[in-house]
């Protein structure tokens, strides 16, 4: 009796935790100055199979503008632009970093029934304004815990390894 409730208490409290994983494309050679101004874009909803998210991209920048938005002072989300080049054409000169985020995979489930976790994998670039030089570019891959109660979405899984990652570059 005793095992099984060591195996049912681990199970629980496995299955309590969201995991996260990071996968650094470009590493960045020094850090961001916080008194620089941020630019992110907004990505194209995510998909699973057929399914658009709505607002998921909407989602993602906001996400990402709250991880900068503590390093940085003048920190802004553009709804127009997905793509680097959109972006370089509306902001001029009036920011130091450009943010591309895209959503590379996107997946809600009703895992408090299923057993399935809500997924996402979101790929994160920085680039210098002036000089379209790579900074620094990530991918971040999230899996939900699976005793969620019905209360988790894929967004959910945004914020903290975010922050992390975003800290990581100051």
């Amino acid at each position: 009796m005793r095992k099984f409730s060591i195996f049912v208490s681990i199970f629980l409290l496995v299955g309590c935790t969201a995991s996260y994983q990071q996968l650094d494309l470009a590493i960045p050679q020094q850090r961001l100055e916080k008194s620089k101004s941020v630019l992110i874009a907004t990505p194209k909803n995510g998909f699973y199979g057929s399914t658009e998210y709505n607002f998921s991209g909407q989602m993602t920048a906001i996400a990402i503008n709250a991880a900068f938005s503590k390093f940085s002072p003048n920190v802004r989300v553009d709804s127009r632009c997905s793509e680097l080049s959109c972006l370089k054409k509306t902001s001029g000169d009036k920011f130091d970093y450009l943010v591309i985020p895209e959503i590379l995979h996107w997946e809600e489930r009703a895992t408090e029934w299923s057993g399935k976790p809500d997924r996402i994998e979101v790929k994160l670039t920085i680039y210098d304004s002036i000089t379209d030089a790579v900074l620094a570019a990530t991918t971040i891959k999230g899996k939900s815990k699976w005793a969620t109660f019905g209360g988790d979405h894929p967004q959910d899984l945004l914020p903290d390894p975010l922050n992390k990652y975003v800290s990581s570059l100051y």
